[in-house]
């Protein structure tokens, strides 16, 4: 069974949550040599001096749905209701859900990230979500990406990622299978040009 939406005891939910690049999207380069975050768009929930912690927002898993989730809790809940999909959020404790949500929606475990967004991962907001009385705009996610101190700033001087503004728009609508190449549209940059200039460097 996924052990979903348990907070540890004891754990402190805002040690990231403190600024930097927190609330910003990283986008691959389109020479990422890690497969596992080929054509990744990750949202960063928090970023202090010692790490960061993100989602990646474009890669469902198709083999589970939110249903299944709700079947596996023991939760009734509508069919309408449950054909949400389940996002691959990073390859850290992926047995562990997070729902990435605005900020309409809060309960005393709901963590703010900033004005816009906030992350729930409680029993609760599953339960809502199922009924149509969670957050408006929600992506359920399945473990979370991490990086350790320095790690991203190093991955970022080595133009791993490019940065965009995070937005409720982009996070929220855009079609997951445009999410990557839309990124570097906004930003004025054909990324096979930069695929093809890095060939001849």
């Amino acid at each position: 069974m996924v052990g979903f939406f348990k907070t540890r005891r004891g754990e402190d939910n805002t040690s990231f949550i403190k600024g930097y690049l927190t609330g910003q999207i990283l986008v691959s380069s389109p020479f990422m040599a890690d497969s596992r975050f080929y054509q990744a768009v990750i949202y960063v929930c928090g970023h202090d001096q010692n790490g960061a912690m993100g989602f990646i927002l474009n890669k469902p898993l198709p083999s589970i749905m939110f249903s299944d989730l709700l079947d596996q809790l023991g939760i009734e809940h509508p069919e309408v209701k449950a054909n949400l999909p389940i996002f691959y959020g990073g390859p850290v404790e992926v047995v562990r859900g997070f729902v990435l949500h605005g900020s309409d929606y809060n309960q005393d475990a709901t963590v703010r990230v900033n004005d816009d967004f906030s992350i729930t991962a409680t029993l609760e907001v599953l339960k809502q979500i199922s009924t149509g009385e969670g957050p408006k705009n929600s992506i359920l996610l399945l473990g979370y990406t991490g990086w350790s101190q320095g790690q991203l700033e190093q991955e970022l001087n080595e133009n791993q990622w490019i940065l965009l503004k995070g937005s409720k728009e982009f996070v929220f609508e855009k079609p997951i299978e445009q999410m990557w190449s839309t990124a570097y549209q906004s930003l004025g940059i054909d990324p096979h040009l930069i695929s093809m200039e890095s060939g001849h460097a």
